[in-house]
């Protein structure tokens, strides 16, 4: 089984520094969507926000760990 075979809905997403970055509410073909109430506040609120599969460094237990820091990781693509 590949590493991104074992990510499941409602795992805790942590950037490379231990920081959380949010947690799966789905699961696409090229990104994982996190959920908005990770999404933060201000213009940034109420967005899902999506992290690439390429980032997926580990999933150990219930958490996928990326390669890149959190701060990093929450740059890429969101959907109004």
């Amino acid at each position: 089984m590949s590493t991104l075979q074992k990510i499941n809905l409602n795992m805790e997403v942590i950037g490379a520094d231990g920081v959380h970055v949010g947690t799966v509410t789905r699961i696409e073909e090229r990104r994982i969507r996190l959920s908005r109430k990770d999404s933060g506040e201000g213009r940034h609120g109420g967005h899902f926000h999506y992290i690439p599969k390429g980032l997926v460094a580990a999933v150990e237990g219930d958490k996928v760990r990326l390669s890149a820091n959190a701060a990093v990781a929450v740059t890429f693509e969101e959907e109004h």
